[in-house]
């Protein structure tokens, strides 16, 4: 798939919408998706936003200015409300972040939507902002990565969660799919979680590589039986 050619039309198209809560790249995101395979709609519309077959929460800039504008959009509500009928939510770089308990900036701290336990910290790394293509390194099993596993996706960050901090408990319940990258050290590039995913880089930016990772996760919105992401006990 050519990141400038558009998806045929399909009447099976499943549908996505980007969550307008004021910050990231909607249009981006909205064109890419849709070269994917989706019917997508950029809208902070609660009803729409619970509906769609997929939701995608995209984010830049600062942790707090992000779940400022996620708090007006009722994004707590949708994303939790999405995620225990386990319906498909894709978070996008601060997207990604904010789906952490914790993110440090400046000294201050904010809470996130706390789906994950984890801290987005500032990576300690030469240069920064980590701006430009990365390989990441994917747990076998990766639906995500399927097909570019060793291709490289576009980073624009100097935030990230530092450690992966939860730990499976229960060996009935299939453990979350944690991708890594490395920038100074290594950072969570990806986490695969049931119903819940997100990425750090930006898919969007991606060329056809990202593309790619784009319609491996459109093709888990229809699957026959529900996906259950593991609960933080």
């Amino acid at each position: 798939m050519s990141a400038d050619e558009p998806a045929a039309p399909r009447a099976d198209r499943p549908t996505v919408v980007v969550l307008d809560h004021g910050s990231g790249n909607l249009r981006s995101a909205q064109r890419a998706l849709t070269r994917a395979g989706a019917e997508v709609a950029v809208t902070a519309d609660r009803e729409a936003a619970l509906a769609a077959d997929g939701l995608v929460v995209p984010g830049v800039g600062a942790f707090a200015a992000c779940m400022t504008g996620l708090a007006g959009a009722h994004a707590p509500e949708l994303v939790d409300r999405r995620l225990a009928g386990g319906r498909a939510v894709l978070g996008i770089c601060v997207g990604m972040q904010v789906m952490f308990e914790t993110g440090v900036e400046h000294g201050h701290t904010t809470p996130g939507l706390g789906e994950w336990p984890g801290v987005v910290e500032r990576l300690h790394a030469d240069v920064l902002p980590h701006m430009g293509w990365n390989t990441v390194t994917s747990p076998e099993g990766s639906v995500l990565f399927r097909g570019v596993e060793a291709e490289r996706f576009y980073f624009v960050h100097s935030y990230a969660v530092r450690r992966w901090v939860l730990e499976p408990t229960n060996p009935l319940l299939r453990p979350p799919l944690v991708t890594r990258a490395e920038h100074g050290e290594p950072f969570v590039a990806a986490v695969e979680n049931g119903p819940l995913s997100a990425v750090q880089f930006h898919p969007e930016k991606s060329g056809d590589a990202g593309l790619r990772l784009l319609a491996n996760w459109l093709g888990t919105l229809r699957r026959d039986e529900p996906k259950r992401r593991r609960r933080i006990a």
